[in-house]
């Protein structure tokens, strides 16, 4: 048992060790393109450099607010800079763009705090090292994104905070935003 879980943590080190010297072999968006989300301002903005773009207003966030420690279900928003990991141009809310959620930090956090067992961090590890999405399934949360509100409410999204994590736009802010969001972008979320 003892050798099993020093055996355990060496495999986690190298994992993690080789993920850090890796080169992704995908050739993602330019870097001086990013996306702020201030969830106090309820704002994203589209930054190149320190250059300001386009500000949309009145973003929506999970209904029970924002964390650093999100959990599956918790309908918060994960506090924390990550990428656009996929695009879905046919989702239910219009367009989503998925953030690669959860990040090595993000894991790396959770495991360190027991939140996660060792084997579903190697499982975002080997997720990430391979230049994969992490797995959506964790005990984290998953499908974490921005996206239109689809056929939902405007007034509603106007009025509340009503995702179960995610950031959405209006659907016409979405088109807005769709010029500048490729694999990728960098989204900081605060």
């Amino acid at each position: 048992m003892f050798r099993q879980q020093i055996l355990m943590h060496y495999l986690i080190y190298l994992i993690g060790l080789i993920g850090s010297l890796a080169v992704h072999q995908v050739v993602y968006a330019n870097d001086t393109i990013w996306i702020d989300v201030d969830t106090t301002a309820h704002t994203l903005t589209v930054m190149q450099g320190d250059v300001v773009q386009v500000t949309f207003e009145n973003v929506a966030i999970g209904r029970f607010g924002t964390t650093r420690f999100k959990r599956t279900k918790d309908d918060k928003t994960p506090l924390g800079k990550f990428r656009i990991g996929w695009i879905n141009d046919n989702s239910r809310y219009y367009r989503f763009f998925g953030l690669d959620y959860p990040n090595r930090e993000t894991a790396k956090r959770a495991l360190d705090e027991g939140r996660i067992t060792q084997e579903t961090w190697l499982s975002i590890l080997k997720a990430i090292n391979k230049g994969k999405t992490p797995p959506q399934n964790t005990p984290l949360g998953g499908y974490i994104g921005i996206h239109g509100i689809g056929p939902g409410d405007k007034e509603i999204h106007d009025q509340f905070n009503w995702t179960n994590g995610c950031v959405a736009l209006t659907n016409e802010q979405i088109d807005q935003l769709s010029q500048w969001i490729m694999l990728g972008v960098m989204v900081n979320i605060h």
